[in-house]
Protein backbone atom coordinates (compact mmCIF):
# COMPACT_ATOMS: atom_id res chain seq x y z
CA UNK A 1 0.00 0.00 0.00
CA UNK A 2 2.86 2.26 0.90
CA UNK A 3 2.70 5.91 1.67
CA UNK A 4 -0.81 7.97 1.31
CA UNK A 5 -1.07 10.39 -2.06
CA UNK A 6 -1.57 13.54 0.90
CA UNK A 7 1.28 12.23 2.83
CA UNK A 8 3.09 15.22 4.78
CA UNK A 9 6.42 14.92 3.36
CA UNK A 10 8.76 17.81 5.32
CA UNK A 11 11.19 19.39 7.45
CA UNK A 12 11.36 20.68 10.43
CA UNK A 13 12.70 24.29 12.85
CA UNK A 14 12.39 26.36 16.21
CA UNK A 15 12.64 29.76 16.18
CA UNK A 16 14.81 29.97 19.22
CA UNK A 17 17.00 27.51 17.49
CA UNK A 18 16.91 28.74 13.96
CA UNK A 19 15.30 32.17 13.46
CA UNK A 20 17.73 34.44 15.05
CA UNK A 21 17.09 38.36 14.72
CA UNK A 22 17.71 39.31 18.32
CA UNK A 23 15.56 41.95 19.30
CA UNK A 24 15.03 42.75 15.48
CA UNK A 25 11.70 44.32 14.34
CA UNK A 26 10.71 44.72 17.78
CA UNK A 27 11.29 41.65 19.16
CA UNK A 28 11.33 41.19 23.02
CA UNK A 29 13.50 38.87 25.17
CA UNK A 30 12.63 35.29 26.36
CA UNK A 31 13.91 32.74 28.47
CA UNK A 32 15.80 30.84 25.78
CA UNK A 33 17.55 34.26 25.11
CA UNK A 34 19.56 34.26 28.09
CA UNK A 35 20.85 30.82 27.85
CA UNK A 36 24.24 30.33 26.67
CA UNK A 37 25.98 27.54 24.71
CA UNK A 38 27.29 24.72 25.89
CA UNK A 39 29.70 21.03 25.11
CA UNK A 40 27.75 17.61 24.70
CA UNK A 41 30.65 15.84 24.03
CA UNK A 42 32.33 17.42 27.31
CA UNK A 43 29.61 17.45 29.22
CA UNK A 44 29.36 21.09 29.67
CA UNK A 45 25.77 22.13 30.39
CA UNK A 46 24.13 25.42 28.94
CA UNK A 47 23.78 27.96 31.61
CA UNK A 48 22.03 30.93 32.74
CA UNK A 49 23.46 33.98 34.09
CA UNK A 50 20.99 35.62 37.29
CA UNK A 51 21.02 38.19 39.47
CA UNK A 52 19.74 38.46 43.00
CA UNK A 53 17.56 40.39 45.02
CA UNK A 54 20.54 41.50 47.34
CA UNK A 55 22.83 42.54 44.00
CA UNK A 56 24.69 39.54 43.51
CA UNK A 57 25.22 37.80 40.44
CA UNK A 58 25.41 33.84 39.29
CA UNK A 59 25.31 31.25 37.10
CA UNK A 60 22.72 28.45 37.06
CA UNK A 61 23.77 25.39 35.23
CA UNK A 62 20.73 23.84 32.88
CA UNK A 63 20.56 19.73 33.09
CA UNK A 64 17.32 18.05 32.94
CA UNK A 65 15.00 18.97 36.24
CA UNK A 66 17.58 22.20 37.15
CA UNK A 67 15.74 25.00 38.48
CA UNK A 68 16.57 28.91 39.73
CA UNK A 69 15.91 30.02 42.92
CA UNK A 70 13.16 32.26 43.80
CA UNK A 71 13.91 35.95 43.55
CA UNK A 72 16.79 35.64 41.08
CA UNK A 73 16.57 36.84 37.40
CA UNK A 74 17.81 35.76 34.59
CA UNK A 75 20.19 38.47 32.29
CA UNK A 76 21.98 38.69 29.19
CA UNK A 77 25.66 38.85 30.11
CA UNK A 78 27.36 40.88 27.43
CA UNK A 79 30.49 39.14 28.12
CA UNK A 80 29.08 35.81 27.06
CA UNK A 81 27.33 33.95 23.70
CA UNK A 82 24.03 33.56 23.27
CA UNK A 83 23.70 31.01 20.30
CA UNK A 84 19.82 31.86 19.91
CA UNK A 85 20.50 35.55 19.35
CA UNK A 86 21.64 34.78 15.78
CA UNK A 87 21.10 31.13 15.24
CA UNK A 88 21.48 29.63 11.88
CA UNK A 89 19.29 33.37 11.01
CA UNK A 90 16.25 32.64 9.51
CA UNK A 91 15.39 35.88 9.86
CA UNK A 92 17.85 36.85 7.42
CA UNK A 93 17.56 33.95 4.97
CA UNK A 94 14.19 33.18 4.78
CA UNK A 95 13.45 33.79 1.20
CA UNK A 96 16.67 31.56 0.00
CA UNK A 97 15.27 29.07 2.60
CA UNK A 98 11.98 28.48 1.64
CA UNK A 99 13.35 28.72 -2.04
CA UNK A 100 15.73 25.41 -0.99
CA UNK A 101 12.25 23.90 0.65
CA UNK A 102 10.90 24.48 -2.55
CA UNK A 103 14.04 22.53 -4.60
CA UNK A 104 13.56 19.77 -1.92
CA UNK A 105 9.92 19.38 -2.84
CA UNK A 106 8.59 19.61 0.81
CA UNK A 107 4.92 19.18 1.16
CA UNK A 108 5.19 20.75 4.46
CA UNK A 109 7.23 23.12 6.78
CA UNK A 110 6.91 22.52 10.76
CA UNK A 111 8.32 25.85 12.21
CA UNK A 112 7.22 27.92 15.66
CA UNK A 113 6.20 31.58 15.89
CA UNK A 114 8.51 33.34 18.65
CA UNK A 115 6.03 34.94 21.19
CA UNK A 116 8.08 37.70 21.60
CA UNK A 117 8.16 38.92 18.40
CA UNK A 118 4.79 38.81 18.45
CA UNK A 119 4.22 40.48 22.22
CA UNK A 120 7.64 41.64 23.10
CA UNK A 121 6.83 41.45 27.01
CA UNK A 122 4.06 39.04 26.84
CA UNK A 123 1.46 41.37 29.00
CA UNK A 124 1.50 44.00 25.61
CA UNK A 125 -2.13 46.05 25.28
CA UNK A 126 -0.92 45.22 21.84
CA UNK A 127 0.66 43.10 19.14
CA UNK A 128 3.86 44.29 17.26
CA UNK A 129 2.81 44.81 14.09
CA UNK A 130 6.47 44.30 12.48
CA UNK A 131 6.27 40.91 13.84
CA UNK A 132 3.24 39.58 12.57
CA UNK A 133 4.27 41.05 8.89
CA UNK A 134 7.41 39.14 9.24
CA UNK A 135 5.62 35.94 9.70
CA UNK A 136 2.79 37.11 6.94
CA UNK A 137 5.92 37.04 4.03
CA UNK A 138 6.74 33.47 5.05
CA UNK A 139 3.59 31.60 5.20
CA UNK A 140 2.64 33.48 1.65
CA UNK A 141 5.78 32.35 0.12
CA UNK A 142 5.23 28.73 1.28
CA UNK A 143 1.39 28.94 0.41
CA UNK A 144 2.93 30.10 -3.07
CA UNK A 145 5.47 26.91 -3.20
CA UNK A 146 2.59 24.79 -2.22
CA UNK A 147 4.52 24.07 1.08
CA UNK A 148 1.93 23.85 4.21
CA UNK A 149 2.88 25.35 7.14
CA UNK A 150 2.74 23.28 10.60
CA UNK A 151 3.21 26.04 12.88
CA UNK A 152 3.88 25.38 16.55
CA UNK A 153 2.55 27.86 18.63
CA UNK A 154 5.02 28.40 21.90
CA UNK A 155 8.31 26.02 21.26
CA UNK A 156 10.42 26.40 24.59
CA UNK A 157 9.23 30.06 24.40
CA UNK A 158 8.31 31.84 27.30
CA UNK A 159 8.80 36.01 27.14
CA UNK A 160 11.30 37.00 30.11
CA UNK A 161 9.00 39.88 31.36
CA UNK A 162 6.37 36.49 32.18
CA UNK A 163 9.22 34.71 33.85
CA UNK A 164 11.18 37.49 35.99
CA UNK A 165 7.34 39.40 36.81
CA UNK A 166 4.60 36.98 36.97
CA UNK A 167 7.13 33.59 37.53
CA UNK A 168 5.94 32.16 34.19
CA UNK A 169 3.38 29.45 34.20
CA UNK A 170 2.86 29.12 37.87
CA UNK A 171 0.88 32.13 37.21
CA UNK A 172 -3.28 31.81 35.92
CA UNK A 173 -2.43 35.18 34.36
CA UNK A 174 -0.16 33.85 31.88
CA UNK A 175 -2.49 31.54 30.64
CA UNK A 176 -4.35 34.60 29.79
CA UNK A 177 -1.66 36.39 28.14
CA UNK A 178 -0.89 33.28 26.36
CA UNK A 179 -4.76 32.86 24.50
CA UNK A 180 -4.60 37.02 23.65
CA UNK A 181 -1.65 35.91 21.51
CA UNK A 182 -3.10 33.09 20.34
CA UNK A 183 -6.30 34.38 19.26
CA UNK A 184 -3.71 37.44 17.63
CA UNK A 185 -2.01 34.96 15.49
CA UNK A 186 -5.00 32.47 14.70
CA UNK A 187 -6.93 34.97 13.57
CA UNK A 188 -4.24 36.69 12.03
CA UNK A 189 -2.89 33.32 9.51
CA UNK A 190 -6.66 31.87 9.15
CA UNK A 191 -6.38 31.15 5.77
CA UNK A 192 -2.79 31.12 5.72
CA UNK A 193 -2.27 28.16 8.01
CA UNK A 194 -4.30 24.92 8.50
CA UNK A 195 -2.21 22.67 10.90
CA UNK A 196 -1.32 24.15 14.30
CA UNK A 197 0.67 22.20 17.43
CA UNK A 198 0.33 24.17 21.05
CA UNK A 199 3.68 23.12 22.78
CA UNK A 200 6.62 21.69 21.87
CA UNK A 201 7.08 18.79 23.36
CA UNK A 202 5.19 19.47 26.49
CA UNK A 203 6.45 16.10 28.42
CA UNK A 204 9.06 18.54 29.12
CA UNK A 205 7.93 21.37 30.65
CA UNK A 206 9.87 21.04 33.82
CA UNK A 207 12.51 23.73 34.56
CA UNK A 208 13.25 27.36 34.04
CA UNK A 209 14.79 27.79 30.45
CA UNK A 210 11.31 25.63 29.04
CA UNK A 211 8.79 27.33 31.18
CA UNK A 212 9.93 30.13 33.35
CA UNK A 213 9.03 29.17 36.46
CA UNK A 214 12.00 29.39 39.64
CA UNK A 215 11.84 26.43 42.14
CA UNK A 216 10.60 23.88 39.71
CA UNK A 217 11.66 20.54 41.52
CA UNK A 218 11.76 21.50 44.85
CA UNK A 219 8.07 23.28 44.91
CA UNK A 220 6.21 20.42 43.24
CA UNK A 221 2.92 22.45 44.21
CA UNK A 222 4.28 25.15 42.13
CA UNK A 223 5.59 23.07 39.28
CA UNK A 224 2.25 20.68 38.71
CA UNK A 225 0.19 23.89 38.82
CA UNK A 226 2.35 25.50 36.15
CA UNK A 227 1.96 22.28 34.12
CA UNK A 228 -1.52 22.52 34.67
CA UNK A 229 -2.32 25.91 33.31
CA UNK A 230 -0.08 24.59 30.14
CA UNK A 231 -2.26 21.78 29.76
CA UNK A 232 -5.43 24.57 29.89
CA UNK A 233 -4.10 26.51 27.65
CA UNK A 234 -3.73 23.63 24.86
CA UNK A 235 -7.23 22.61 25.42
CA UNK A 236 -8.35 26.57 25.29
CA UNK A 237 -6.29 26.81 22.08
CA UNK A 238 -7.94 23.78 20.26
CA UNK A 239 -11.06 25.68 21.10
CA UNK A 240 -10.47 28.96 19.90
CA UNK A 241 -8.55 27.27 16.72
CA UNK A 242 -11.58 25.46 15.85
CA UNK A 243 -14.20 28.47 16.57
CA UNK A 244 -11.96 30.67 14.53
CA UNK A 245 -11.75 28.38 11.23
CA UNK A 246 -13.45 25.04 11.44
CA UNK A 247 -10.95 23.52 8.91
CA UNK A 248 -7.74 24.20 11.74
CA UNK A 249 -6.08 20.97 12.42
CA UNK A 250 -4.59 21.02 16.22
CA UNK A 251 -2.24 19.06 17.36
CA UNK A 252 -0.04 18.28 21.15
CA UNK A 253 3.22 17.28 20.96
CA UNK A 254 5.26 15.02 22.78
CA UNK A 255 8.79 13.96 23.24
CA UNK A 256 8.03 9.95 22.54
CA UNK A 257 10.55 8.14 24.69
CA UNK A 258 9.78 4.46 24.01
CA UNK A 259 11.07 2.24 26.83
CA UNK A 260 11.81 -1.38 27.24
CA UNK A 261 12.00 -3.00 30.89
CA UNK A 262 15.56 -3.98 31.54
CA UNK A 263 14.09 -7.87 32.15
CA UNK A 264 11.41 -9.45 32.49
CA UNK A 265 11.56 -8.83 36.60
CA UNK A 266 8.40 -7.95 37.30
CA UNK A 267 10.15 -4.72 39.22
CA UNK A 268 11.55 -3.94 36.47
CA UNK A 269 8.26 -3.99 34.45
CA UNK A 270 6.33 -1.64 36.77
CA UNK A 271 9.59 0.40 36.79
CA UNK A 272 8.99 1.14 32.72
CA UNK A 273 5.16 1.52 33.23
CA UNK A 274 5.70 4.30 36.05
CA UNK A 275 8.34 5.75 34.46
CA UNK A 276 6.29 5.59 31.07
CA UNK A 277 2.98 7.04 33.01
CA UNK A 278 5.19 10.47 34.37
CA UNK A 279 7.32 11.54 31.35
CA UNK A 280 5.15 10.63 28.17
CA UNK A 281 1.59 8.85 29.02
CA UNK A 282 -0.20 11.34 31.53
CA UNK A 283 0.40 14.23 28.88
CA UNK A 284 -1.13 12.12 25.86
CA UNK A 285 -4.00 11.07 28.03
CA UNK A 286 -5.29 14.70 28.71
CA UNK A 287 -4.65 15.93 25.87
CA UNK A 288 -6.28 12.86 24.12
CA UNK A 289 -8.91 12.15 26.45
CA UNK A 290 -9.54 15.49 27.89
CA UNK A 291 -9.02 14.56 31.75
CA UNK A 292 -6.47 13.93 34.43
CA UNK A 293 -6.11 10.11 34.86
CA UNK A 294 -6.59 8.33 37.88
CA UNK A 295 -2.99 7.39 38.53
CA UNK A 296 -1.95 11.51 37.98
CA UNK A 297 -4.79 11.75 40.66
CA UNK A 298 -3.71 9.61 43.24
CA UNK A 299 0.09 11.02 42.84
CA UNK A 300 -1.11 14.84 43.47
CA UNK A 301 -2.79 13.16 46.60
CA UNK A 302 0.00 11.34 47.79
CA UNK A 303 2.46 14.37 47.44
CA UNK A 304 -0.08 16.44 49.27
CA UNK A 305 -0.88 18.89 45.62
CA UNK A 306 -3.80 20.45 45.18
CA UNK A 307 -4.69 21.76 41.86
CA UNK A 308 -6.13 25.74 41.86
CA UNK A 309 -9.02 25.28 39.52
CA UNK A 310 -11.52 27.71 37.95
CA UNK A 311 -14.66 27.28 37.01
CA UNK A 312 -15.04 25.94 33.67
CA UNK A 313 -11.92 24.37 33.28
CA UNK A 314 -12.90 20.98 33.46
CA UNK A 315 -14.98 21.42 30.38
CA UNK A 316 -12.46 23.33 29.14
CA UNK A 317 -10.35 20.34 29.25
CA UNK A 318 -12.98 17.93 27.75
CA UNK A 319 -14.03 19.80 24.87
CA UNK A 320 -10.42 20.84 23.83
CA UNK A 321 -8.70 17.17 22.84
CA UNK A 322 -6.41 17.25 20.02
CA UNK A 323 -7.00 16.46 15.93
CA UNK A 324 -4.06 14.20 16.05
CA UNK A 325 -0.72 13.37 18.01
CA UNK A 326 2.27 15.37 16.77
CA UNK A 327 5.68 13.99 18.61
CA UNK A 328 9.36 13.72 18.24
CA UNK A 329 11.53 10.11 17.82
CA UNK A 330 14.99 10.20 18.37
CA UNK A 331 15.71 7.25 20.46
CA UNK A 332 14.47 4.53 22.94
CA UNK A 333 15.60 3.88 26.66
CA UNK A 334 15.86 1.20 28.46
CA UNK A 335 14.60 1.18 32.41
CA UNK A 336 15.73 -0.89 35.52
CA UNK A 337 14.04 -1.21 39.13
CA UNK A 338 17.73 -0.24 40.07
CA UNK A 339 21.17 0.99 38.94
CA UNK A 340 22.58 -1.30 36.27
CA UNK A 341 24.11 -1.28 33.55
CA UNK A 342 26.30 1.48 31.93
CA UNK A 343 24.52 4.68 30.61
CA UNK A 344 24.34 6.45 27.58
CA UNK A 345 22.50 9.45 26.04
CA UNK A 346 18.96 10.36 25.07
CA UNK A 347 16.81 13.23 23.82
CA UNK A 348 16.90 15.20 27.42
CA UNK A 349 17.05 11.66 29.45
CA UNK A 350 19.85 9.50 29.74
CA UNK A 351 19.07 5.81 29.36
CA UNK A 352 20.74 2.10 30.41
CA UNK A 353 22.92 1.45 27.16
CA UNK A 354 20.92 -1.36 24.94
CA UNK A 355 23.27 -3.89 23.42
CA UNK A 356 20.65 -4.44 20.92
CA UNK A 357 20.70 -1.19 18.99
CA UNK A 358 23.49 0.85 17.71
CA UNK A 359 24.78 4.69 19.27
CA UNK A 360 25.18 7.65 17.36
CA UNK A 361 28.13 9.96 18.31
CA UNK A 362 26.95 11.42 20.68
CA UNK A 363 25.68 8.51 22.49
CA UNK A 364 21.81 8.21 21.50
CA UNK A 365 20.57 4.62 20.72
CA UNK A 366 19.37 4.44 16.92
CA UNK A 367 16.32 2.59 17.15
CA UNK A 368 14.20 1.92 14.09
CA UNK A 369 11.90 -0.63 14.97
CA UNK A 370 11.39 1.34 17.46
CA UNK A 371 9.49 4.04 15.58
CA UNK A 372 7.40 1.43 14.13
CA UNK A 373 6.95 -0.03 17.82
CA UNK A 374 5.95 3.92 19.09
CA UNK A 375 3.42 4.28 15.70
CA UNK A 376 1.59 1.27 17.05
CA UNK A 377 1.48 1.77 20.80
CA UNK A 378 0.10 5.41 19.80
CA UNK A 379 -2.15 5.00 17.06
CA UNK A 380 -3.99 1.73 19.20
CA UNK A 381 -4.49 3.56 22.32
CA UNK A 382 -5.61 6.85 21.15
CA UNK A 383 -7.07 6.17 17.31
CA UNK A 384 -6.00 9.73 16.50
CA UNK A 385 -3.95 10.90 13.03
CA UNK A 386 -0.19 10.59 14.22
CA UNK A 387 2.61 12.40 12.64
CA UNK A 388 6.08 12.59 13.56
CA UNK A 389 7.28 15.89 13.62
CA UNK A 390 11.02 15.50 14.59
CA UNK A 391 13.22 12.74 13.47
CA UNK A 392 16.70 13.03 12.79
CA UNK A 393 20.79 12.27 13.53
CA UNK A 394 22.66 14.95 15.23
CA UNK A 395 26.01 14.49 13.66
CA UNK A 396 29.54 16.62 12.84
CA UNK A 397 29.64 17.50 9.25
CA UNK A 398 32.52 17.43 7.06
CA UNK A 399 32.48 19.67 4.35
CA UNK A 400 34.89 18.50 1.69
CA UNK A 401 36.92 21.06 -0.51
CA UNK A 402 34.78 20.85 -3.31
CA UNK A 403 32.42 22.26 -1.25
CA UNK A 404 30.23 19.04 -0.79
CA UNK A 405 28.77 17.00 2.41
CA UNK A 406 28.76 13.50 2.27
CA UNK A 407 26.25 12.47 4.99
CA UNK A 408 25.55 9.00 4.16
CA UNK A 409 24.87 8.22 7.96
CA UNK A 410 22.11 10.81 8.29
CA UNK A 411 21.22 9.00 4.71
CA UNK A 412 21.36 5.44 6.39
CA UNK A 413 19.52 6.82 9.85
CA UNK A 414 16.60 8.15 7.96
CA UNK A 415 16.60 5.44 5.35
CA UNK A 416 15.31 2.93 8.23
CA UNK A 417 13.19 4.82 9.72
CA UNK A 418 10.85 5.64 6.84
CA UNK A 419 10.60 1.78 6.25
CA UNK A 420 9.51 1.25 9.72
CA UNK A 421 7.18 3.70 8.92
CA UNK A 422 5.80 2.00 5.62
CA UNK A 423 5.56 -0.93 7.76
CA UNK A 424 3.44 0.66 10.38
CA UNK A 425 0.90 2.05 7.56
CA UNK A 426 1.47 -0.74 5.05
CA UNK A 427 1.29 -3.80 7.78
CA UNK A 428 -0.04 -2.61 10.82
CA UNK A 429 -2.83 -0.13 9.99
CA UNK A 430 -1.67 2.64 11.52
CA UNK A 431 -2.73 6.18 10.39
CA UNK A 432 -0.03 8.46 9.73
CA UNK A 433 -0.28 11.71 7.76
CA UNK A 434 3.06 13.54 7.93
CA UNK A 435 7.11 12.95 8.93
CA UNK A 436 8.97 15.69 9.78
CA UNK A 437 12.76 15.58 9.32
CA UNK A 438 14.74 17.44 12.15
CA UNK A 439 16.01 19.76 10.83
CA UNK A 440 15.26 21.14 7.56
CA UNK A 441 18.69 23.56 7.79
CA UNK A 442 21.46 23.17 10.38
CA UNK A 443 20.60 24.56 14.00
CA UNK A 444 21.47 25.22 17.11
CA UNK A 445 20.96 21.86 19.25
CA UNK A 446 18.12 22.75 22.03
CA UNK A 447 20.24 20.20 24.67
CA UNK A 448 24.04 21.63 24.65
CA UNK A 449 23.43 25.00 22.46
CA UNK A 450 26.32 23.81 19.93
CA UNK A 451 26.59 23.88 16.02
CA UNK A 452 29.20 20.79 15.66
CA UNK A 453 26.14 18.65 16.48
CA UNK A 454 24.28 19.01 13.02
CA UNK A 455 20.75 18.01 12.10
CA UNK A 456 20.34 19.85 9.00
CA UNK A 457 19.49 18.58 5.13
CA UNK A 458 21.33 21.98 4.76
CA UNK A 459 24.60 22.95 6.04
CA UNK A 460 24.72 26.56 7.42
CA UNK A 461 28.74 27.59 7.83
CA UNK A 462 28.27 28.51 11.32
CA UNK A 463 30.72 27.65 14.50
CA UNK A 464 29.65 26.93 17.92
CA UNK A 465 31.18 30.94 18.94
CA UNK A 466 28.65 32.31 16.24
CA UNK A 467 31.58 32.34 13.76
CA UNK A 468 31.12 31.68 9.77
CA UNK A 469 29.30 33.56 6.78
CA UNK A 470 25.75 31.64 7.05
CA UNK A 471 26.40 30.44 3.60
CA UNK A 472 24.04 27.47 3.11
CA UNK A 473 25.01 24.15 1.36
CA UNK A 474 22.77 21.25 0.19
CA UNK A 475 24.07 17.52 2.06
CA UNK A 476 24.04 14.44 0.35
CA UNK A 477 21.01 13.82 2.44
CA UNK A 478 18.61 16.42 0.73
CA UNK A 479 18.88 15.47 -2.99
CA UNK A 480 18.62 11.89 -1.11
CA UNK A 481 15.67 12.80 0.45
CA UNK A 482 14.11 15.06 -2.53
CA UNK A 483 13.81 11.60 -4.31
CA UNK A 484 11.93 10.32 -1.34
CA UNK A 485 9.42 13.10 -1.61
CA UNK A 486 9.78 12.81 -5.50
CA UNK A 487 8.50 9.14 -5.40
CA UNK A 488 6.48 9.04 -2.21
CA UNK A 489 8.10 7.19 -0.19
CA UNK A 490 9.31 4.49 -2.90
CA UNK A 491 12.79 5.00 -3.89
CA UNK A 492 14.68 4.88 -0.54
Amino acid sequence: MGFPKDFLWGAASAANQYEGGFLSGGKGISVQDTMTGGDGIHNVPRSISVKYADGSTGSIDLKFGSEVPKGAVAYIDPNKYYPSHVATDFYGHWQEDIDLFAKLGLKSFRMSINWTRIFPNGDDAQPNEEGLEFYDRIFEKCNEAGIEPIVTLNHFDCPLHLASQYDGWANRRVVDYFLRYVETVLLRYKDKVRYWITFNEINFLRGYEMIGVTETESNPQKLQQAIYHILLASAKTVQMAHKINKHNKVGMMIAYLLSYPYTCNPDDILAEIAFSKDIKDFYLDVQCKGYYPTYKLKELEREGIKLIKESGDDQSLSEGTVDYIAFSYYNSNVISSKPVGEMTGGNQIGSIKNPYIEQSEWGWGIDPKGLRIALNLLWNKYNKPLMIVENGLGAKDKVEEDGSIHDDYRIDFLRKHIQEMEKAISEDGVNLIGYQVWSAVDVVSAGSGEMRKRYGLIYVDQDDQGHGTLERRCKDSFYWYKGVIETNGEKL
